[in-house]
């Protein structure tokens, strides 16, 4: 008896990176090589040694000539240069972030409490804010700014536990990034 067609057919296993999500031998064209780099050597060292070990690296440049070795070699420093540029941008643009959350009273004894800024930590802002409301149980939206960005709004004072929060969830948002901040009505001054 024959063997079906669809059992003589193999699948392929293809790994794909970690940080850029491009198969491994592709990283190099991604602007993450380092990073790339450590996850594969920690997730697929096999891998690793036959894409980046100085035998493949060497294998892999032995048929070009001086001047495209060069070239190469220059290549490569500035996609190096320019890795680190990105992540240094990126860890200054985090440290000047601030989360704040503020108080705003509305009527006699109600609050409500708004949050700002989670967006520069890479948070959605809709999951948050899901997130708010479970823990707080109350109501909890997102909402434009009059600036032309979003804020998350939580109905209640819960100034103090949304930070605890927070900092006890989202483990990357430093607490010295995190603002508080009051604010009330103006009273209207009595005329008489």
């Amino acid at each position: 008896m024959a063997e079906p067609a669809a059992a003589s057919e193999q699948s392929r296993h293809i790994v794909y990176c970690g940080v850029c999500t491009l198969p491994p031998e592709y990283c190099e064209y991604g602007g993450t090589v380092k990073k790339c780099q450590e996850w594969l050597e920690k997730n697929q060292p096999d891998m690793y040694s036959r894409i980046w070990s100085p035998e493949a690296l060497a294998a892999a440049t032995a048929t070009l000539s001086v001047d495209a070795k060069d070239r190469a070699a220059k290549d490569a420093k500035k996609k190096a240069a320019k890795a680190e540029a990105a992540e240094q941008r990126q860890a200054d643009r985090l440290a000047n972030s601030v989360v704040t959350i503020k108080r705003i009273e509305r009527n006699k004894r109600k609050y409500v409490t708004s949050v700002s800024g989670l967006e520069a930590f890479g948070l959605e802002l809709k999951k948050v804010s899901k997130d708010f409301g479970k823990k707080f149980a109350t109501g909890s939206s997102v909402t434009k700014t009059p600036s032309g960005g979003e804020e998350i709004v939580v109905q209640g004072d819960v100034s103090g536990e949304i930070e605890e929060f927070l900092l006890e969830k989202y483990k990357d948002i430093p607490e010295d990034n995190i603002e508080l901040v009051e604010d009330k009505k103006k009273k209207a001054s009595a005329a008489g």
